[in-house]
């Protein structure tokens, strides 16, 4: 869990995603479109990955991936970030946490 929380710091938006899997490709190009620069790890890709995606699980983050920290703060799934995006939140808090300045 240590290894994640500081994962989850290192910049304002990080996500842990796995290559292959579709949502979380989507969730990343939502942050690109943006003009977001997050930081990304691919669970898959990287060692200690199962690891990682376990802690993410007691986290609360089921399915474990795309798992989204904003601001160092868990934010949640897809699910979680689709609806922030859709009811206008998403952008407002990617500014306060300096992840955007436009």
């Amino acid at each position: 869990m240590e290894r994640v929380t500081k994962l989850a710091s290192e910049k304002p938006v990080v996500i842990f995603s796995k290559s292959s899997c579709c949502m979380s490709h989507t969730i990343k190009t939502l942050f690109y479109e943006f003009g977001v620069d997050p930081a990304v790890h691919e669970l898959d890709e990287i060692p200690r990955g199962c690891e990682i995606e376990q802690a993410l699980l007691r986290l609360g983050c089921n399915p474990s991936v795309p798992a989204v920290f904003i601001g160092g703060e868990f934010v949640g799934g897809a699910n979680e970030v689709m609806s922030l995006h859709l009811n206008r939140s998403l952008v407002p808090t990617l500014k306060r946490v300096g992840a955007l300045w436009v």
